[in-house]
């Protein structure tokens, strides 16, 4: 018998890969050394550590290398499903509300004379803990504040699959009028279909001016009642503590419209509004029930993390046996600290909670998103809608370029701007576009540092343009289904030059310290001088010590060289990017 003959495919062991897998854990699956799994993706030009996650194509052949023949498996859900039993037990829930507005124009002050006026099982002496959300009682029917920072907040709740909010108060200052984050925060709502009601703050103010406030609301396409519109509309002065009434009545008006109703007789399901640590008590978290009932020794899963239940608090500290849908409750015997936005879900045992989260941990929720991946997606039949931000230099290039977006579409898809302002692109409008499943576009403007690592995390696609008729180009082609893969630039590290050298071969040679991510050679670079471009080349040469080397990691000075003439300055910051196919 040749030992020598090559085995046949159907000989070979044959292995399940995740969309995305550890080295470590493609080690494991392998049953060889990481070291040996490090070494092979080196001689692919691919530089990873033990615990990087690398994606179903890098681990499938790489396990070719070593003999195995490999199928992709399925990604596991984020939460397993859970149909409602009992269709006829449902029962009205308290409405849950977010307060939202621009900064100064009186959110906080709002939610503190609702608070102290109406809270709900108001004890004397009892001692107010922030949670993130409280109750109100208001005529014997409850509401739920969600206590939140704002419509950043409320959009990863709703980009992490969490509907957590059935009304948006927008507070709108009757002496000051729609400004940036007033526009932003109704973009937020509308994308999330969720209903505004505007209190019109501050009327107490000589120079209030009300009408004007609804002219500019009609200008955004929310128009109120008595203009003819179905925006509820309620001058107040939180301050002075006016109109409050008016505002709860109307907001539970919109609540019996909406007939909110939920399921308390099954598993409790819900979103988490707030998690920290506390150094006596350990990982904590405030859960905001959705349906079912939670119960201490209940086990759950919360986002990427597991626990059970040991003990319960609501908004006065006060130790609870039991929660319903809408009633916010600090939950101790999670086992690692929750994210703000994830889900939770009760589950029958311990045993399946860790697998779920295992599962989680070895897989990514979504690719990134582009003009092409979306152009695919329309293609296939899978997307209707194409949902986009769009960011520009000044205000009068909007109105041209969103118009002319939203002429286009096909029976396939059509183009929805979901936001518009001008600007740089920040990191709201990447949570924006993640919560919407939409993308980026950028006319002539910067994208912030923040924004750009956001997008990183996010899978978000920021597609910029200098030219309008290319811009509109190519959102015709996407909803049209026929754009082209597009490559972009991911950025993987940033370094702040810290000396400069001369070089008889290079000019200059720049010492720097690598701030975040990693540099290495042959990288491309952009050389950045007061937020400014001033050079876009390639690593030519890399040294730590004098010594030669491949790559240098965050926290770490190294020496490196630039292809051309560039002329360093202490000060400048350099940013190294890979080229990624998005679609």
């Amino acid at each position: 018998m040749d030992d020598n003959k090559p085995k046949l495919k159907k000989d070979l062991p044959h292995v399940e890969i995740p969309p995305f897998i550890t080295v470590r854990q493609l080690a494991d699956v392998l049953k060889v050394e990481p070291a040996k799994i490090i070494k092979q993706l080196m001689r692919k030009g691919i530089m990873a550590n033990i615990n990087q996650s690398i994606d179903f194509e890098t681990a499938s052949t790489t396990a070719t290398d070593f003999g195995y023949v490999t199928k992709a498996a399925k990604e596991p859900k984020a939460l397993p499903s859970r149909k409602d039993k009992g269709k006829g037990k449902l029962s009205v829930r308290p409405p849950v509300v977010t307060v939202m507005g621009h900064v100064d124009h009186g959110k906080t002050t709002l939610l503190d004379i609702i608070r102290k006026t109406n809270v709900a099982a108001r004890e004397v002496g009892a001692i107010t803990q922030h949670i993130g959300a409280y109750q109100a009682l208001v005529d014997g029917r409850k509401i739920t504040f969600l206590d939140t920072p704002g419509h950043e907040a409320f959009t990863v709740m709703r980009g992490r699959g969490a509907q957590a909010t059935d009304i948006v108060i927008l507070v709108v200052a009757a002496d000051d009028g729609v400004m940036p984050q007033t526009v932003e925060a109704i973009n937020h709502a509308k994308a999330a279909k969720v209903p505004i009601v505007v209190a019109i703050n501050k009327i107490d103010k000589p120079d209030a001016n009300p009408e004007r406030i609804k002219q500019q609301l009609t200008d955004l396409g929310l128009v109120v009642e008595e203009w003819g519109g179905d925006t509820v509309c309620v001058p107040i002065s939180a301050k002075q503590a006016q109109g409050i009434s008016d505002l709860l009545e109307n907001l539970f008006l919109v609540a019996d419209i909406l007939e909110l109703k939920a399921n308390s007789e099954i598993a409790a399901e819900g979103v988490i509004i707030e998690a920290k640590l506390d150094k006596t008590k350990g990982p904590l978290a405030t859960f905001l029930v959705q349906k079912g009932t939670l119960r201490p020794g209940d086990v759950v899963v919360a986002g990427g993390t597991w626990g059970k239940i040991k003990a319960m608090f609501d908004d006065k500290g006060k130790q609870v046996r039991k929660t319903e849908p809408s009633i916010p409750v600090e939950v101790l015997g999670l086992n690692e600290v929750a994210k703000s936005g994830d889900l939770f879900i009760v589950l029958p045992d311990e045993h399946e909670a860790r697998s779920i989260v295992e599962k989680q941990k070895s897989s990514r929720p979504h690719t990134t998103l582009s003009l092409s991946a979306l152009s695919s997606q329309i293609s296939d039949g899978q997307l209707k809608e194409l949902n986009i931000v769009l960011k520009t230099d000044v205000e009068g290039s909007i109105e041209p370029i969103k118009s002319s977006i939203e002429k286009l579409g096909t029976e396939k898809a059509k183009a929805r701007v979901i936001h518009a302002a001008s600007g740089s692109i920040t990191e709201s409008d990447v949570l924006l576009a993640s919560a919407s499943k939409g993308i980026i576009i950028g006319f002539n403007t910067p994208t912030s540092p923040g924004a750009t690592q956001l997008a990183n995390i996010e899978r978000v696609g920021i597609q910029q343009y200098d030219v309008i008729y290319k811009l509109i180009e190519d959102v015709d082609k996407t909803l049209k289904g026929m754009l082209e893969p597009i490559y972009a630039e991911v950025l993987s590290g940033r370094a702040e030059v810290r000396a400069v050298f001369p070089s008889s071969k290079l000019g200059k040679i720049a010492g720097v310290y690598v701030m975040e991510g990693r540099v290495w050679r042959d990288a491309q670079v952009k050389i950045l001088r007061r937020n400014k471009v001033i050079g876009d080349s390639r690593v030519s040469s890399l040294k730590r010590f004098k010594e030669d080397v491949a790559e240098v990691s965050t926290g770490l000075e190294c020496g490196l060289g630039i292809e051309g003439t560039v002329d360093f300055q202490i000060g400048d910051i350099i940013e190294f990017y890979r080229t990624e196919r998005t679609g």
